[in-house]
């Protein structure tokens, strides 16, 4: 079983997402794992004492630390999302508030627009992937006649069977490290490499 992700429960914590630099900056670190100021600036668009103030904010309610191995010469710190860690967060842990709904809908709606724009710019990329990585890529849609439970059931199965791939990646990822490889992913004959995959899931009730 995949080790489940650490669960948003304070507002204050929810509220730390509610500046959409801050999602961005979050989700550039999960993808080069390591970065500074400087490097995260450069990709953002963004001035480095802004980016800079904004990982601070983020590493005071523990999404990110610093990355101390990586800054050795001293001169600019180096960042990480904290100890690998995931983070979800639940409506039912702020719904019960005026408040809590506001900063729910907030980051919700700006979590939609930053995962919109990563789509959007693959479709514009996605011809300098390759045909391996285009054939790959996936884009479904389903409706199903569910309960509240069973949705939650099925929001859950899911959660459980990407945290597994998740394991399954980094445990492959280590063994090509330990091996030497010149190519992440030359175990499994892909040859291509590893890259970092974006999986959007959203489950929700609607009516025509």
């Amino acid at each position: 079983m995949g080790r489940e992700p650490e669960r948003i429960t304070e507002l204050a914590q929810l509220k730390a997402f509610t500046h959409p630099l801050r999602i961005e900056l979050y989700r550039l670190l999960t993808a080069t794992r390591t970065a500074t100021a400087s490097h995260l600036a450069e990709q953002a668009g963004e001035a480095v004492s802004l980016v800079s103030y904004h990982l601070r904010k983020l590493a005071e309610h523990g999404f990110i630390e610093e990355a101390a191995e990586q800054g050795r010469d001293g001169r600019e710190r180096w960042w990480r999302i904290s100890a690998e860690r995931s983070f979800s967060f639940r409506s039912a842990d702020f719904d019960g508030t005026p408040e809590g709904t506001a900063a729910l809908t907030g980051v919700t709606r700006e979590l939609l627009a930053t995962r919109t724009r990563t789509y959007l710019n693959y479709l514009d990329q996605q011809a300098g992937w390759g045909r391996e990585w285009t054939r790959a890529a996936f884009s479904s849609e389903y409706t199903v006649r569910l309960t509240a439970g069973e949705l939650q059931e099925l929001a859950e199965e899911m959660g459980a069977f990407v945290r597994r791939w998740r394991e399954r990646a980094e445990a492959a990822e280590a063994r090509e490290a330990e091996a030497g490889a010149d190519e992440a992913g030359a175990e499994a004959g892909g040859g291509a490499g590893r890259e970092t995959v974006a999986l959007h899931l959203y489950g929700f009730p609607f009516r025509p």
